[in-house]
Parts: C-alpha cells; structure tokens; sequence
C-alpha cells in the first residue's frame, strides 16, 4: 500500500512540476519575485501531496529566529524537499545548486529566472570566487543565500561530512549572519528509491550565528548547532514513526 502511494505521489510531484511550470512561464517576463512566488507556490503544492498521499505531516518552525535583510542558511540536507522549502520559509532564497540543474525542463528556466547560484560541484577557485561575486550580488538585493555544508545528501542518523571552503568564504566575505536550518526529512523522504514513509518531517530554523567571527570558531559553532538540532529532530521523527535509532539503515 505505501509503495502505491508513493507511486502516486511521484506522478503528483512531477505532474505538478510541469502543469505550474507551464502555467506560470507569464512570470518569465515579470519581475523575479513572482518566478519565485510559483516556486513558492510549488513548494507547498508538494507539502499538500506529503500529507494527502503519503501521510507526511511536514512543520516550519524557527521563523522568529530569521533576521530581516540579507543573510546566509546553512542548511541541513537529507531530501529533494530541502530544495523547495525555503521558498515557504523565507523571503527570497537564492539556492546555491549544482550548474547541470539548469538543464532541467522547468526547473532549469524557473532557476534562471529567479537568479539562483549554480556552480561547477568541482569547487575550482573559479568558481569560489564566482559563488562570492553572485553572493555580494544577492546582499545588495537583500536576499538570503541558501547553502547545503555537506554538499550532497546525508542519510539521517549518519556521520555528516561537512565541506568549509565554500560556505566559509561566503561568510568572511559577504559579513552577513548565518542561520542553521536543521530538519529530519531523510525520514520520511529518503535521498535515494522511490518509497516515501509516513511520519514527520520539521524544518527549523535556528537562531543566526552572528557575522565576523574567527572562521574556524565559526564553523565550530554552525556544525555543533546544526548536528545538534538535526540530532533533536531526528528523535522527534522517528518516535512520530513509532521507530528507534536501531531501526536506521547502516
């Protein structure tokens, strides 16, 4: 029965990718934030597909911890879903993401668009010194810079490996705060198979770690609050399932 639904959910989340996708190419000659109104828009079209077809309650918590103006997200990545909810959750992300994602009918156009950072995963200092001109770019406009530390996703439960060049030279060089979103979506939507299980997946955001700080103590700092918060919510998910640590994949 849950594969069926997952099935089900997969026809309704690509479905739905191109019937918005074509809908809203008008946005594509108006102003950007109303490309990223229908990702937005996308976003909680999938959050509606979890929870009727899946049995996936998905909670936004933490909004009172996000400073007005610019900043970065350091993200926590587990799932697809980390992609498309920070367009519910603030104001006007730019997502740092991988440059062959543009070759993807709709959402390729839809990132083009709405101005994200997409970079060669090769992390040449090319593209280091790319990723901080586009930054300093979204600063001016006041947007928040979203980017995934681990630069791929992790299996909840397991060790994180997290890279800091990249996220480090955004911090020393943009001089914005830093606010840790942690969640527990590999849960529920696993980075890999087709099989999405019931249960609960929170993102929350953390309180911002202040700009100019030493860069190691700062990524000392963001790697504790985020393993921490993530370890919170990954035992709140579980016992929504009605599972323990011991039931996780190796």
């Amino acid at each position: 029965m849950n594969t069926l639904r997952s099935i089900l959910f997969v026809i309704w989340l690509y479905g739905g990718m191109a019937v918005i996708g074509i809908a809203a190419l008008p946005t594509m000659l108006l102003p950007r934030r109303f490309a990223s109104a229908a990702i937005g828009l996308y976003a909680q079209y999938i959050r509606l597909g979890l929870w009727l077809l899946c049995g996936v309650r998905v909670k936004l918590r933490g909004r009172e911890h996000i400073p007005d103006g610019p900043l970065l997200i350091a993200g926590k990545h587990q799932a697809m879903l980390d992609v498309f909810i920070p367009f519910i959750l603030f104001r006007d992300p730019a997502v740092i993401m991988k440059r062959e994602l543009l070759w993807y009918p709709a959402l390729g156009w839809y990132a083009l668009k709405t101005k994200m950072i997409a970079i060669d995963r090769a992390g040449t200092s090319k593209t280091l010194k790319m990723m901080i001109r586009q930054g300093k770019s979204c600063v001016e406009d006041g947007r928040q810079i979203l980017i995934y530390p681990e630069g791929t996703r992790t299996k909840p439960g397991h060790p994180a490996d997290y890279k800091s060049a990249g996220l480090s030279a955004l911090y020393n060089a943009l001089e914005v705060p830093v606010v840790p979103l942690a969640t527990n979506s590999g849960l529920c939507w696993p980075a890999r198979g087709l099989t999405r299980r019931p249960g609960l997946v929170v993102y929350e955001a953390q309180p911002p770690i202040p700009a100019g700080l030493p860069r190691k103590e700062f990524f000392a700092k963001l790697q504790a609050e985020l393993e921490e918060s993530s370890e919170r919510l990954l035992d709140e998910g579980l016992a929504a399932q009605g599972r323990t640590r011991e039931d996780l994949a190796p």
